[in-house]
């Protein structure tokens, strides 16, 4: 997987002002349940510290971990795509610190700046492909013929 960077680090600097303007400084305490699969998605986050796990519901047992985020990760993307719903569930493992955005006021500011909703589309769109291959890779590791999920 490539070096991760965060989506302050690929707005051009002219624009990384109008999110900041409208970010907000979290902490957030060890088991803290961000969301729920299935229900509105509103908010999202950049992780600075500490990690998130990402689960699914599975019926008649636990939610199953599917994903652990970390540093300079971004923490949400269902609120980008209608119908604004999340495709997962998300709990703190321990204290975290993070920025968080309201999902609709960076959806408004990506309408009404091209230039930033542009970066903001392909950040979203890389880290969506980013995880894709990681869930593709693990699923050959634990599926595929013996050592098939390894990079070269």
């Amino acid at each position: 997987m490539t070096t991760i960077k965060s989506l302050f680090d690929e707005l051009p600097p002219d624009r990384r002002r109008r999110l900041t303007d409208i970010a907000v400084e979290v902490s957030l305490p060890r088991a803290t349940r961000l969301f729920e699969e299935g229900r509105r998605a509103d908010r999202f986050w950049i992780i600075r510290s500490g990690q998130v796990a990402l689960d699914q519901h599975v019926p008649g047992r636990r939610a199953a971990i599917v994903e652990t985020l970390g540093r300079d990760e971004l923490l949400g993307w269902s609120w980008l795509f209608p119908p604004y719903l999340w495709h997962l569930g998300a709990e703190t493992v321990g204290p975290v610190e993070a920025v968080e955005f309201d999902a609709g006021a960076v959806r408004d500011l990506c309408d009404s700046d091209p230039v930033l909703g542009r970066a903001v589309y392909r950040y979203v769109a890389k880290t969506v492909a980013d995880r894709l291959h990681g869930t593709r890779t693990r699923l050959l590791d634990l599926y595929g013929p013996q050592g098939s999920g390894l990079d070269p």
